[in-house]
């Protein structure tokens, strides 16, 4: 009850700093979906960071340390680190500049424009939809499993009742270990899952209903700053309870030490798995809710500080994360069967192991942030993207108020809430399998958006084209690796009489661009007028 207690806390926090967000509301729908371009540098730092750091990052890379090893840090931290900056530097300040020049609210009002195609909304819009919905569920799903989790009583008496029932104890409450309660059903003794789920739903639901862009940017910057503290506290205590050493540096080395050595390499992994990973972190160039907090900078100087300064936050986040993985492995922590199968569950299973229930409660607090902070902005793009692009774009513009727009934004955010809940009730997948199939379908459309703005031969044949390639051949992958369940799915390359096995997202990154390329060299080229607004320099010369 005080881990609930200190984590229903947050949640209060949260909203009220969310509602008062609010109190600054201009009541425009600029405002509301891009606060009126007043972000600065730190608050456009601290967003776009905690975007991109979710349950994937914490919950997902704990869970895929302890089963690949100390590999999974090189596979996605060390080279998002650089990529996610070169995509802020190479993208965000050009699409920056052109939104605030032409005025877009969204990716899809820019391609529209860009291409001059009408239609380009009605392709684009179901496929980054259907491609969000897996980046999703992984906050919801690990939002549920984290709190069910931490609000068990502890890890060791044996005995779990309900937080949500006072009552008589199980028969078999003496001799019933966490585990068991995990057998019986993976609720008892903690929250359940789908309440747990939903109460964060309806948080994040309601200061992103009346805070807007603006809400979601205090929200972010605030959950940040805790979940990279609170973070840091976590890696802290549990170095310090596994190595038992007086200082943290001699508890490293205690705790390190005991990890096996298969677990500190990647051999079990191929090199042209390893290396086609390279693709993955290129799908920040093409998250719709990125692209909106990009356009929420007040100047092209406001992205300074977050090309500078994520790969050193990712490197903070992420290293703690992937050595606790790693201890959960060793001789000096026992995890039960159940939860060893379950590798959503490790972190939460970490952290509540080894601590009392006051940090446990507040290092709680710490990974819901993250994972908070990234649903809201998911949520809040897809409402936006809804309304301006299918809704105003298509009903005709001056049809709608500034206040029917924003009450259509919010009816389909909470129409996305409802059916994002839905689909997490269902079998789970790990976190960190469904965020890369997620990660791949937006990063093989990497190609579109660089040759939109490097490319000023790139057509709307060869853009409709380049969609539907990746949308049919995302489709047919991840149907062919059984939805995700199979959590080692590769491409094999045949070369040289040999198999090599890749990353889906490779195959579908160059059969998008081939495809882009082929089509846009044999169909009719953009008109002048066009290529004067978007390459002046390239087209006087």
């Amino acid at each position: 009850m005080i881990v609930l207690g200190i984590i229903g806390g947050y949640i209060a926090l949260l909203l009220c700093l969310g509602l008062f967000s609010s109190r600054l509301f201009k009541g425009t729908s600029k405002d509301y979906m891009l606060a009126s371009h007043s972000i600065g540098p730190f608050m456009l730092l601290m967003s776009l960071f905690g975007t991109t750091m979710t349950a994937f990052a914490l919950v997902g890379s704990t869970g895929e340390a302890y089963v690949e090893g100390a590999g999974v840090y090189g596979l996605l931290a060390s080279s998002s680190g650089i990529i996610h900056s070169l995509c802020f530097f190479i993208l965000g300040v050009k699409l920056w500049s052109l939104g605030k020049k032409y005025g877009y609210t969204t990716q899809i009002q820019y391609f529209r424009d860009r291409l001059q195609s009408d239609k380009i909304g009605v392709i684009l819009f179901p496929v980054l939809v259907a491609m969000v919905i897996p980046y999703l569920l992984i906050g919801v799903m690990a939002s549920g499993t984290f709190i069910n989790a931490v609000t068990m009583r502890t890890f060791e008496e044996g005995t779990f009742p309900s937080v949500l029932e006072v009552g008589e104890l199980p028969e078999d409450a003496a001799e019933g270990t966490v585990a068991t309660m995990m057998d019986e059903g993976g609720s008892k003794g903690g929250v359940p899952k789908p309440l747990a789920s939903f109460v964060i739903c309806i948080v994040v639901l309601i200061y992103v209903f009346f805070g807007g862009m603006r809400g979601t940017a205090w929200a972010n910057t605030f959950q940040t700053c805790v979940f990279m503290v609170l973070g840091m506290v976590t890696f802290y205590v549990i170095a310090m309870k596994l190595g038992g050493e007086d200082t943290l540096m001699a508890s490293l080395r205690k705790a390190s030490a005991a990890v096996d050595a298969d677990k500190l390499t990647r051999m079990h992994m191929s090199k042209t798995q390893f290396a086609t990973y390279f693709f993955v972190p290129l799908s920040v160039g093409m998250f719709p809710h990125l692209f909106q907090h990009w356009l929420t900078a007040k100047s092209a100087s406001s992205f300074k500080l977050p090309v500078v300064a994520h790969p050193f936050f990712i490197m903070i986040v992420w290293c703690p994360c992937i050595l606790i993985g790693l201890w959960a492995t060793t001789d000096l922590i026992q995890i039960p069967p159940p939860i060893a199968q379950k590798p959503n569950a490790i972190l939460p299973f970490m952290v509540s192991s080894l601590n009392g229930p006051v940090m446990t409660g507040l290092l709680s607090a710490g990974v819901l942030a993250a994972i908070m902070s990234s649903l809201d902005s998911q949520f809040l793009c897809l409402g936006t993207m809804f309304t301006e692009d299918i809704v105003v774009h298509y009903g005709g513009k001056g049809r709608y108020s500034e206040k029917q727009t924003i009450m259509i934004a919010r009816a389909f955010i909470i129409a996305i809430v409802a059916v994002v809940y839905v689909f997490s009730l269902f079998e789970p997948r790990r976190v960190f399998t469904l965020g890369i199939w997620c990660f791949s379908g937006y990063a093989s459309l990497f190609p579109l958006v660089f040759a939109s703005l490097y490319w000023k031969k790139l057509t709307k044949s060869g853009a409709y084209a380049a969609v539907i390639t990746c949308a049919a051949s995302w489709l047919y992958l991840f149907r062919e690796s059984g939805f995700g369940s199979n959590e080692t799915f590769t491409v094999d390359i045949p070369f040289g009489g040999e198999l090599y096995p890749t990353m889906p997202v490779m195959t579908m990154f160059f059969l998008t661009a081939f495809v882009m390329v082929i089509v846009s060299l044999v169909t009719p080229k953009p008109t002048e007028e066009t290529l004067q607004r978007f390459f002046p320099e390239k087209s006087a010369a």
